[in-house]
């Protein structure tokens, strides 16, 4: 069967001959409003009654949309036509140039209308359909991305699919009209053929996703080991990271070198994660000015960036900059892990108090247009003075840093640091605190300027999975950056979670404009769990605790698969899709059951829950062949192996609600570069203490010592004497 798939779909774009060919793309409009909005001139299709922004930016095109569901594949299948898939995001460049120069375009409407039904899915809010049809392009072309525009049979399996294609014939590869001719014509007269080749890429991707990782195996901290000498064969030591051009930011492989350094001491280690994150900082990749970073660099020394930014890559990489800022304490990295939480308050917060999804790369038909400027536009904006010293030490050019890269960008600049401070101050006759004062005046004025420019596109839908990462990464900085503002934002995001992104008990995946929607995915309970408990170890609300109890309980009821040992992604109330996958490596965001198994060790620590340790060590013995043969793609989840085999400490604090005493222990406490932990407070002189305790078995027994706050540091419920003041609390952390 596999040989009939790789043989047949060639054919359908070389041998057929066109019918027809596209008019010259039409110019359409692109999302380039703060807020979504369509020209009303324009007819509508079904997607205006969608909720998804991406979505939404084709409800007037001419393409008769269907969005996924019982429509769309009942009349593919009373037709007998084939179903042409889209799949891509509000923030997707190369899908905004697609939908102007094909799906605006009434000659390549025609023929979808004509020959397919047509299906536009965001991929963010089904990465389920997402990840199934992107195995199978990967499969059939060796590589995928966005836009994806796969061809199914109307029994939904693909036959033929690509990423971005041009409207017309061009550069020796066929134009989308083509495209589409050859395969109408295909199914037409050669449909046996391509429902064989169908068939074939099916138990492909059925194998691929649903496949059991390897031998169950007995977990070690060598898993750790070995993960961290392959980070440090393939570290890119000139330019930190790892990889080529494109290069993309890896915050589980900060997290896991920061953890092998603590536990080992290994100097290098350390290197490796903080040279990494002082590169990235000092890049074009981030936002110089406004804080945040953008999805990756497109090429390998982290210069230019692709701009657009996403909520999900900036709450992982917050989480990076406060760890490595507990285990260094290097000012920088407080610095940008508050710039991060600060841009996403400015800039992606709903009046609710959730989080948006991202902001596009586009603005005024160009990518990256709010981001650059020209040596005399800031010059003009800050005076001879400051100007001096902000274009030498952001690398700002006459001539432009960009155009070496992008010709079309002659003159403009992506802000960026290529000398270190103390450089650049002693070659300006200054001090260090003067240039840092005069850089962050500069700063606060270009915002202010930058503000007042043509705004990015903004995906202004709410994920749950997201904002449950959003959430952990306000709580952590609430607490390691002494920040109560982040505390309150994180606790709102919290209630939304429960209030309007839960209904009877289960989660929601997707929320705008009033309106939630659509079944919770695995990695939806396993973040949201999660971000729960990072909730009470921020507010010691047990509620919180709670929360994330009842969670894991539905996730286990609805994902866990008992004869695989794994969570599927997919519960059965996800319907039509024809493989089901059980994600135990990281991509861009870390897997479902990395973080599920996170969710149960937590809770099996705070709870004294062994069912909970039972489960998550089940599923990463199922997954220990996997980790050992290829740790960079399961770093999350060695991480996770770490937490279960290195001793996490359980960390009772008894104090007085709101003293000085208990915030100063508490300070101890989240000063410490100590990942492998969780905490509890109870207050013994709270009526209610001795229900907490029943609720939280890690507290019980756990009172003042001699009328002093006292906080107690346990290993597998055995706890050490209790320390009564702050530095005895950091000497015992530290052991």
């Amino acid at each position: 069967m596999m040989r009939s798939w790789i043989y047949v779909l060639p054919v359908l774009v070389v041998a057929v001959p066109a019918r027809a060919t596209a008019e010259d793309a039409a110019e359409g409009t692109d999302n380039m409003s703060r807020q979504v909005s369509a020209p009303t001139e324009k007819p509508a299709n079904r997607l205006i009654h969608e909720t998804s922004p991406y979505l939404l930016q084709h409800a007037h095109n001419p393409v008769d949309w269907f969005p996924w569901g019982d429509e769309a594949i009942a009349k593919a299948r009373a037709e007998n036509k084939p179903i042409f898939l889209s799949i891509g995001y509000s923030a997707c460049h190369w899908c905004h140039v697609m939908e102007r120069e094909s799906f605006e375009n009434a000659g390549i409407a025609a023929l979808l209308n004509a020959d397919f039904v047509s299906v536009k899915v965001d991929r963010e809010e089904r990465p389920d359909l997402d990840e199934i049809y992107m195995a199978a392009v990967v499969a059939m072309n060796g590589q995928g991305g966005w836009p994806m525009s796969v061809f199914l049979t109307p029994d939904l399996k693909p036959f033929y699919g690509g990423t971005y294609y041009p409207p017309v014939d061009m550069y020796g590869r066929p134009g989308f009209a083509t495209v589409l001719a050859r395969i109408a014509d295909a199914w037409k007269h050669r449909r046996d053929e391509v429902r064989e080749s169908a068939d074939g890429l099916t138990d492909y991707v059925r194998a691929q996703l649903e496949e059991t990782r390897g031998e169950a195996g007995a977990l070690a901290l060598d898993m750790v080991r070995n993960a961290a000498a392959d980070l440090r064969r393939t570290f890119d030591a000139r330019h930190g990271g790892w990889g080529g051009a494109p290069k993309f930011p890896s915050s589980p492989s900060i997290a896991l070198l920061l953890r092998e350094h603590r536990r080992t001491g290994d100097a290098e280690l350390l290197h490796m994660a903080t040279f990494t994150l002082d590169r990235m900082a000092y890049g074009g990749m981030y936002d110089q000015i406004g804080g945040g970073f953008h999805r990756y660099s497109v090429d390998a020394e982290w210069l230019v960036p692709h701009f657009e930014k996403m909520l999900y890559d900036n709450a992982q990489l917050a989480q990076a900059y406060l760890e490595a800022y507990q285990a260094t304490r290097k000012p920088i990295y407080r610095r940008v892990a508050g710039e991060i939480l600060e841009y996403v308050l400015r800039d992606l917060r709903a009046p609710e108090g959730a989080f948006y999804s991202s902001e596009d790369a586009d603005s005024e038909g160009e990518e990256g247009t709010f981001y650059l400027w020209t040596h005399g536009e800031i010059m003009d904006l800050l005076g001879p003075e400051a100007g001096r010293v902000f274009v030498r030490y952001y690398g700002i050019r006459e001539d432009g840093n960009f155009a070496s890269h992008e010709p079309a960008h002659a003159g403009q600049n992506i802000p960026h640091v290529s000398e270190p401070p103390e450089t650049v101050a002693e070659a300006l006759g200054t001090t260090v605190e003067a240039l840092e004062d005069t850089l962050a005046r500069a700063r606060a004025h270009l915002l202010e300027a930058r503000a007042k420019r043509a705004r990015p596109g903004l995906d202004d839908k709410v994920l749950t999975s997201w904002n449950a990462l959003m959430i952990s990464a306000f709580s952590h900085g609430a607490r390691i950056l002494d920040e109560p503002r982040y505390g309150d934002a994180a606790e709102r995001a919290g209630r939304f979670l429960r209030e309007r992104m839960t209904r009877d008990g289960q989660l929601l995946r997707t929320h705008r404009k009033g309106e939630s929607r659509l079944p919770g995915y695995l990695d939806d309970y396993a973040f949201a769990a999660n971000s729960y408990l990072d909730l009470y170890e921020t507010t010691f609300d047990a509620d919180w605790i709670d929360a994330a109890d009842a969670l894991a309980a539905t996730m286990s009821a609805k994902f866990w698969d008992d004869a695989a040992g794994a969570f599927r992604f997919t519960a059965d109330e996800h319907a039509y899709l024809i493989a089901r996958s059980r994600p135990t490596y990281d991509g861009a965001e870390p897997s479902g059951n990395s973080m599920a198994a996170f969710a149960l060790l937590r809770l099996a620590r705070l709870l004294d829950k062994p069912a909970y340790h039972e489960q998550a060590r089940r599923l990463l013995e199922g997954n220990a062949h996997a980790m050992t043969q290829y740790p960079r793609a399961f770093l999350k989840m060695i991480c996770a192996v770490e937490f279960l085999l290195d001793a996490p400490k359980e960390i009772a604090i008894a104090g007085v609600t709101g003293s000085d005493e208990t915030a100063a222990l508490l300070r101890a406490v989240n000063d410490a570069f100590v990942p492998n932990k969780v905490i509890a407070f109870i207050d013994p002189n709270n009526p209610a203490a001795p229900d907490l305790a029943r609720r939280i078995p890690l507290l019980e027994g756990k009172t003042l010592i001699d009328g002093k706050v006292a906080a107690y540091v346990c290993e597998n419920f055995v706890c050490a004497a209790p320390a009564t003041d702050p530095a005895a609390l950091r000497r015992r952390l530290r052991e």
